[in-house]
């Protein structure tokens, strides 16, 4: 730790947001540990059926597979983190592992968010232009989308942490469980005037553009269900009603992650405060593979298959 009048260099946060739970650490650890083994087991055995299931490699099932790789990802930067925690006594964090994981997380709540977004796209065009669809939906524009999606979101995460990286901080405590950007240029001993106000054009950006076309989309959608048949009501519900529940889970779970980040929540119960800040790491990873598998009937169908080789493989 280097020390330049009131500023610090730091080597090290310190996440404030632990508090001691003596012997239920271990309890604490357990869940934590089952509940990643669950989130990856469900998403790779859906992204194994997608990619070996060749009724599968349409683009709404390619779109996600990329969604289920992203949920794997976001899980590995934040699971493995908590677990050893969890375990130590002294909740301290690099400089550079922190810096790590915020680009990580960030990236992954991007990469959900604008991967949503060209599904509902996928959905319109299925739904409002069914004749034109194979035409506006060719395997490479799928693949074009799927990496403009990943490559814009590593992008626009890096430059927040290359302009938080350089601040003089006076102090290191960030409270909450796991590495925040938002948190750190609080610490900030001047006001980072441009770390706000990319921070504005980032979210601007990544935000209120998929919101407009995801908006744009579902409105034509309900249009022409409204004026369409019966059969295509229940197609469009059967098709759109998945995407919608995951869209609405990741919305309601991204702001409460903002209402815990940007307003003082410290009279709320501190581990109401911290499944807050978790349950967009959590809570989607786990939901999405459920609410896709269960709903979607290809998905469903192949994972029926998939069990019943197995439970005739063990008898055997």
């Amino acid at each position: 730790m280097r020390t330049t009048g009131n500023a610090t260099q730091l080597s090290y946060f310190i996440l404030s947001a632990y508090f001691d739970t003596g012997r239920l650490k271990y309890l604490y650890l357990l869940v934590i540990m089952s509940l990643y083994v669950v989130i990856v087991c469900l998403n790779v055995l859906l992204i194994v059926l997608i990619c070996t299931n060749r009724s599968l490699h349409e683009p709404m099932y390619l779109f996600l597979c990329s969604l289920f790789v992203n949920e794997l990802y976001g899980s590995a930067s934040l699971f493995p983190f908590l677990l050893v925690q969890i375990l130590s006594d002294v909740h301290t964090v690099s400089t550079s592992l922190c810096f790590l994981q915020i680009f990580c997380l960030y990236s992954y709540t991007c990469v959900e968010f604008l991967t949503l977004s060209v599904m509902s796209y996928d959905r319109y065009l299925a739904i409002c232009h069914p004749l034109q669809y194979n035409t506006h939906m060719t395997s490479n524009k799928v693949a074009v989308f799927i990496t403009l999606t990943w490559l814009y979101s590593s992008v626009i995460c890096v430059l927040p942490i290359s302009l938080s990286a350089p601040l003089q901080l006076c102090g290191n405590i960030i409270d909450k469980v796991y590495c925040d950007n938002y948190f750190i240029v609080k610490l900030a001993c001047s006001v980072p005037t441009v770390n706000n106000i990319y921070g504005l054009v980032a979210t601007s950006l990544t935000v209120f553009g998929p919101v407009t076309l995801i908006f744009y989309t579902y409105t034509k959608i309900f249009k022409v269900c409204f004026s369409g048949s019966k059969q295509t009501r229940q197609k469009a519900f059967s098709t759109c009603s998945p995407h919608l529940a995951s869209l609405i889970n990741f919305s309601f779970a991204c702001f409460f992650e903002i209402l815990q980040s940007r307003f003082n929540m410290k009279s709320v119960p501190i581990l109401i405060r911290i499944f807050l800040s978790l349950y967009f790491l959590t809570g989607t990873p786990l939901f999405n593979p459920v609410v896709y598998g269960l709903n979607v009937s290809k998905i469903y169908i192949a994972c029926r298959i998939v069990f019943a080789k197995f439970c005739f493989s063990s008898k055997m």
